[in-house]
């Protein structure tokens, strides 16, 4: 008996879920802790990957768990619902780690809940793949449902891409004004004697560096800062990277002089919750600057985006963990399996026994890991790289536009280029035009960030050359991967086929891993969340800090914010990539010798050992 729509929509919506949660993750866990709440991108390096280390034991463990199951609901089924339940449940509290959380607590909070988010995804993911034989009835229909599941997955994928940065911004904001929930508001006001206050302007030449002319702010000041309660009794540092601000300045007349916000200008500020000192430099260019004198009035409102971001993916973690639950409960109501199906399982041992005596394996596994761990490395920094590279207040719209772009781009080049490039090419040539493809838009997105090109339609261009040669390459080595289970047979007499098929999520997981790793390291030397900072405490006082950083400047003309951070944000994201991308290419052409015609050799010595 067929599958109806029922079936199909039943077992895709549950893939659309699955993805969802697993794109929120892999995309945004790195971001959320290291750039948000604070934990060293070091840790979270270490952390990341050996999650993925552990998943090398956690994955087979689950498949013999599986396979040994017996109820009336069947073998997949109960485990898809629990491992989905108790992975949304992780899922939200692990975007939802408490603020007065700091230091080794955090660092402890963080590794414990991802890693039993990995292994409550894997307790679903497993049985989720696996259960098509348990309700299809012939090869090609339960082909039609792995792709089935695989299209849909991709769709999952690309809506957390495209909407999450805007999601979490537009929820923070709302729970931000509805919550006091760890959430404390000073209002901090001055006489024009009172010194507890301070406020200086500062000149910034074309390039953005400061030129050292400094004027203080000798009128009354106005502070509203929103920020988290765990800071209440500690200095605090805002800057452009982590608050929103408007400026109005005002002449001893009371009349307006002039507004600004983060597109006009940029902002550094510290205050003491304690004892309700507070001190801020405003940067504006030298015209504003000399449109200003030594006696204007300041009203000055900030609001921490990172606690935006904190409820934003607090609460958007929630919803996707919600929704992720109802599609994959469809799925376990509308889902029926049968009875007989065995699972086959494979062990670490099995695993590594065939890669060994399978050349060919081996070859498509290490492609797949360098080739993974290159565009892992990308996805991982470019949310750094529009929020601190190109900047501006608009810099959430454009990574979404720019998500979504790349994301159309490799739907169509999964769905149609594939396709109608297969006509013209082989798989050989198909794999070689992706690669290069893929470095010559990576040294093209590098040569625009060099020259300081800032519309994200200029970056449309590298990236339709990349997202497209991703999407070509995510099918070309599921393609490479079957064709060494056939190499297998003939040279081994043994069809290790689930065997194989295992080791491609077990080899993506720890491709994501290495490249958390790669990009946490570089985010930590180059010191990337911290660009705008570049004053430090001063015996133990952000306020002495920030007053010497001050000094230095009308001394010095120090440059207010470095460029080597930026610098080193671009290469990692970009030769990086090409030369991992390199390595790829030049081992797969020395090892992969599976042709169409040596593949058709092989087909018919199979059939004929099967005739015999």
């Amino acid at each position: 008996m067929k599958l109806g729509f029922k079936e199909k929509f039943a077992y895709g919506i549950g893939a659309v879920g699955k993805d969802m949660v697993y794109m929120l993750s892999a995309s945004y866990i790195l971001y959320y802790y290291q750039d948000i709440m604070g934990v060293s991108a070091w840790v979270m390096g270490i952390i990341l990957l050996i999650a993925r280390v552990f998943d090398a034991f956690n994955d087979p463990l689950m498949g013999v768990l599986v396979a040994k199951t017996k109820t009336k609901w069947g073998k997949f089924r109960p485990w898809l619902f629990i491992g989905t339940l108790t992975n949304a449940i992780v899922l939200f509290f692990m975007f939802a780690a408490p603020p007065s959380l700091n230091g080794k607590g955090l660092i402890a909070y963080a590794a414990v809940f991802y890693i039993l988010w990995g292994i409550t995804y894997t307790m679903m993911d497993i049985p989720y793949w696996s259960m098509v034989p348990a309700f299809t009835e012939s090869g090609k229909e339960r082909e039609n449902m792995s792709a089935l599941g695989r299209s849909c997955a991709g769709v999952g994928s690309a809506i957390v891409t495209i909407v999450t940065v805007l999601a979490v911004a537009a929820i923070g904001n709302f729970a931000l004004g509805k919550s006091n929930d760890n959430v404390v508001k000073a209002y901090l006001s001055q006489a024009y004697e009172d010194e507890r206050i301070e406020a200086y302007v500062a000149e910034l030449d074309e390039a953005g560096n400061t030129t050292g002319n400094v004027f203080k702010i000798l009128r009354g000041v106005n502070i509203n800062v929103t920020a988290s309660s765990k800071d209440q009794s500690q200095e605090t540092a805002f800057n452009n990277s982590n608050c929103k601000y408007t400026l109005t300045l005002t002449d001893k007349n009371g009349n307006e002089a002039g507004n600004y916000d983060q597109d006009s200008s940029s902002i550094d500020i510290v205050t003491n919750g304690s004892d309700m000192r507070a001190m801020a430099v405003i940067y504006l260019t030298s015209e504003e600057y000399d449109k200003l004198s030594g006696d204007l009035n300041l009203d000055l409102s900030i609001n921490s985006t990172k606690e935006v971001d904190r409820l934003g993916f607090k609460y958007f973690s929630l919803i996707v963990a919600v929704v992720f639950f109802v599609f994959i409960l469809i799925t376990c109501l509308f889902i029926k399996e049968k009875s007989t199906v065995d699972v086959q399982t494979a062990s670490i041992g099995d695993m590594f026994k065939a890669l060994v005596q399978n050349d060919q394996a081996m070859a498509i596994v290490i492609t797949i890991v360098l080739v993974n761990s290159s565009v892992y490395i990308t996805s991982n920094l470019l949310i750094y790289f529009f929020k601190y590279d190109i900047g501006g207040a608009s810099w959430q719209g454009n990574y979404t536009l720019f998500n979504t772009f790349g994301g159309g781009i490799q739907i169509l080049a999964m769905m149609i280029f594939f396709p109608v490039m297969r006509k013209f090419m082989n798989t050989l040539k198909m794999f070689y035009v992706s690669v290069i493809s893929a470095i010559f838009g990576y040294a093209v997105l590098l040569i625009m960030a060099l020259s300081g090109a800032s519309s994200v339609y200029l970056f449309f261009i590298p990236g339709f050359f990349i997202f497209g040669a991703v999407g070509l390459l995510n099918v070309l080595v599921t393609v490479f991967l079957a064709n060494t289970v056939d190499y297998g047979e003939i040279k081994n007499n043994r069809r290790d086929e689930s065997v194989i098929f295992s080791m491609q999520t077990f080899v993506v997981k720890l491709a994501s891993g290495i490249a958390a790793l790669a990009a946490a390291i570089s985010l930590s030397v180059f010191n990337i969340s911290d660009t705008d900072s570049t004053f430090e405490a001063v015996e133990g006082s952000l306020l002495r800090g920030l007053k010497v950083y001050l000094e230095n400047i009308s001394e010095s003309s120090a440059v207010a914010v470095s460029g080597n951070s930026l610098m080193g944000l671009r290469f990692v994201m970009t030769v990086f990539p090409m030369i991992v991308l390199v390595i790829a290419l030049f081992i797969f052409k020395a090892r992969y010798i599976l042709t169409d015609e040596k593949l058709e050799e092989i087909s018919r010595q199979i059939a004929k050992r099967r005739e015999a």
